[in-house]
């Protein structure tokens, strides 16, 4: 996926990395239309999950999708998920999270995005991001519809 956004750059986005619980989730069960829309975008970018899995229905939430899953050790999350983008090449991923533990991905990706649902959002992770968005489906709708990201993200 390429997005040439005036004023904020050229990336050739191949990598969407998400949190899971409180951004795909929320008490460890996906939420309504998450899964529709990462089989959808699946077909243009790989699509990462990197959790600590607080509730442990991390695995059974994303079955049938094609997808990465990480499940982190409890501890320097935050530092292991900015790790994990570093080593796919930050120009090259796109990150959504909600949590202070996704704030150094999200600051790091080629575009990171916040969302504030249920569980709320940490103000360091908004601060972090490009793009604070009321819920993960309207995040993972603008990669469907990449002319809103660029709409939202020109200067």
């Amino acid at each position: 996926m390429q997005l040439a956004i005036p004023g904020f750059g050229t990336l050739r986005l191949e990598h969407l990395v998400l949190d899971y619980n409180g951004t795909l989730a929320v008490d460890g069960r996906p939420l309504p239309g998450v899964k529709t829309r990462l089989q959808r975008l699946a077909r243009s970018v790989r699509i990462h999950v990197v959790t600590a899995d607080t509730f442990g229905r991390a695995r059974a939430g994303l079955r049938g999708l094609n997808c990465t899953l990480e499940i982190l050790e409890s501890g320097g999350e935050d530092r292991a998920k900015a790790a994990y983008v570093r080593r796919l090449g930050p120009r090259r991923v796109a990150c959504i999270g909600n949590g202070r533990n996704d704030r150094l991905m999200v600051r790091m990706a080629g575009i990171g995005i916040a969302v504030l649902q249920a569980e709320g959002a940490s103000a360091e992770v908004v601060a972090a991001a490009d793009l604070l968005v009321p819920s993960v489906t309207d995040a993972l709708d603008l990669f469907l519809q990449p002319r809103r990201l660029i709409a939202s993200l020109r200067s």
